[in-house]
């Protein structure tokens, strides 16, 4: 994996998507990382948090659709790029660059075996000297993501035979693909029907 931008502010910003500026955001990012002695432990709480206390809104059959990070907030529930939206938002309020990663999954039967498009995060810690990527998709149905700095766990495993893998990238903003789908559909129920299939 590599950054997008060698500029590390570029994953430290504030905008439309990522808004970690908003009231609602810095002070959540702040209480949940009051107790934490340092930036791992308030980057695991923050991941932690996200993937286990904002359920998938597939998961909960909540029809409600979120883009923003303040909006995954407001309403606790987001997909996976929602809920990578709010994560970034969160370290970002911390001073920990976070950036976007993604991958082409084929989804499971009964569905026709369609690619689609997963999101999830990457974040820079200065204590290591590297980036990191985590899922906080939300760990449901067997799937196992975890922090951990010494060897990634994502939400899904890839099989390269199905044509599923990683972008490499790691971008400083959210695929404009994807806002724009989150942007385009009220209910999730109509979203399902039209996900990204890649970038």
């Amino acid at each position: 994996m590599y950054p997008e931008s060698d500029d590390v502010n570029e994953y430290l910003v504030s905008d439309a998507i990522v808004d970690w500026q908003t009231s609602a955001v810095r002070q959540k990012a702040l209480e949940l990382t009051c107790s934490s002695s340092d930036e791992i432990a308030k980057a695991r709480c923050l991941y932690e948090w996200v993937r286990d206390s904002i359920p998938h809104s597939n998961d909960v059959g909540c029809d409600i659709v979120t883009c923003s990070a303040s909006e995954v907030l407001l309403h606790a529930t987001g997909t996976c790029f929602a809920k990578s939206h709010l994560l970034a938002a969160l370290l970002r309020a911390v001073h920990i660059p976070a950036g976007f990663c993604y991958q082409v999954l084929r989804m499971a039967p009964p569905v026709d075996n369609e690619p689609v498009l997963h999101g999830f995060n990457a974040m820079y810690l200065v204590t290591l000297d590297r980036w990191i990527r985590v899922d906080a998709r939300g760990n449901t149905n067997g799937i196992n993501a975890q922090f951990n700095i010494h060897k990634e766990q994502l939400a899904f495993a890839m099989d390269p035979l199905a044509d599923e893998f990683i972008y490499e990238t790691i971008f400083t903003a959210p695929a404009s693909s994807v806002v724009n789908r989150l942007r385009m559909y009220a209910t999730c129920s109509e979203l399902w029907q039209d996900l990204p299939q890649s970038l």
